[in-house]
């Protein structure tokens, strides 16, 4: 079959490895909470985040950040000045690309995956608005090919409103969002406001897997965690769908990120059969099992309709979607690399969609490669 010319690519999730100056900028009450460079010994280059603060956790980019590499089992981790230097520098991440063959990058962070689980509202705010100011500075430098993505930690609706009004001004493309927002959860009609403004600014929104705090809670083995991660973001889109967050926003675009697509078929299959089923008891009663059960929106169409209309799926290589492109909606998946973290195709994407032509037909491959993606964050 035929498939995409090289370098027409466009990643739908891609990262920075976010040096301290991104941080810099931060509210003054915080300078010494910034995000600190270490050394970490069997992590490598680590991002301490809220050093000696009481959410203090780490970004290991020296476990993380090795696109292309093999030998990620190092004893102690890889140095900063081993990482690609495309993951903090603009015009290396240029050339990175170009090297790979593809012409654009949504631009996600990483340090800022992990602080959206942080405790503390305040210091993830002072975080968020440094980040933005560093993250459209370092995009504006290629436009055309870095898209950059903000963040805001919604410590209320309003606020959360403004942020997104800003992040606009900036230049940034869209807005990665926390898990959990301040004040109760996402399906709340306190947030209304929030959506109607995503949807007036045109900014598409995206839940990333590692910001609900998931990998904390997961049972058994660390690599159970790795697994656990992707039912972090299914939990998140039942909450909108089953919370009626989409029948009220039919506009509302949001993007599931780095969670695979493989098992979305049986996702919407298993919330339409659900709600069929037990939507008339389910949240309403107050004895037995179902007591404390909070109400679940009624809905005007299945759970899965909404799931093919309003939610994006990416993915890197994730072959079972492909498989299974008549029960997903083509439309609404985006490829990505990943780049410069350790699950990336880079440098080896062309042969990732060399197989892809091996299984889909060039006129969806050529969708989910590229035309998806400049559509949904309205490149040109």
């Amino acid at each position: 079959m035929a498939h995409v010319g090289f370098g027409q690519y466009i990643s739908a999730d891609s990262h920075v490895t976010e040096p301290e100056e991104a941080y810099r900028d931060i509210d003054p009450r915080f300078r010494d909470r910034a995000p600190k460079l270490a050394h970490l010994p069997g992590q490598g280059a680590t991002m301490v985040i809220d050093p000696g603060g009481p959410g203090e956790s780490y970004c290991p980019f020296g476990r993380i950040a090795l696109a292309g590499r093999t030998a990620i089992d190092r004893d102690d981790g890889w140095a900063w000045e081993e990482l690609h230097p495309g993951g903090y520098d603009a015009a290396a991440r240029v050339e990175e690309q170009r090297a790979d063959g593809f012409a654009a990058e949504v631009i996600f962070p990483s340090v800022g995956m992990m602080l959206c689980a942080h405790p503390d509202l305040d210091y993830k705010k002072a975080c968020f608005d440094a980040y933005d100011r560093w993250i459209a500075e370092w995009c504006a430098s290629a436009p055309e090919r870095l898209i950059g993505m903000g963040q805001t930690a919604v410590r209320t609706p309003d606020e959360g409103i403004a942020d997104l009004e800003w992040i606009k001004s900036l230049g940034l493309r869209g807005v990665m969002l926390p898990g959990f927002p301040g004040v109760e959860d996402w399906n709340h009609e306190m947030y209304d406001g929030l959506w109607e403004a995503v949807v007036e600014l045109g900014l598409p929104v995206a839940f990333h897997i590692l910001t609900s705090g998931e990998g904390r809670r997961w049972r058994g083995p660390g690599m159970n965690g790795f697994l656990g991660v992707f039912h972090a973001n299914q939990d998140l889109l039942g909450t909108l769908i089953f919370g009626g967050v989409f029948d009220r926003h039919p506009g509302l675009r949001v993007v599931c990120v780095e969670a695979d697509a493989g098992w979305a078929p049986h996702f919407m299959f298993r919330m339409d059969t659900l709600y069929k089923r037990h939507h008339r008891w389910v949240g309403k009663t107050a004895v037995g099992k179902g007591a404390g059960m909070k109400a679940h929106a009624e809905l005007q169409r299945l759970p899965s309709e909404y799931f093919r209309d309003n939610v994006y799926l990416t993915f890197q290589d994730d072959e079972v979607a492909l498989r299974m492109l008549d029960l997903l909606n083509a439309d609404r998946l985006l490829w990505a690399n990943d780049h410069p973290h350790s699950d990336a195709t880079w440098p080896n994407s062309e042969a990732i969609h060399e197989r892809f032509a091996e299984i889909v037909d060039a006129t969806s491959l050529d969708k989910i490669s590229r035309l998806n993606c400049a559509s949904l964050y309205s490149l040109a």
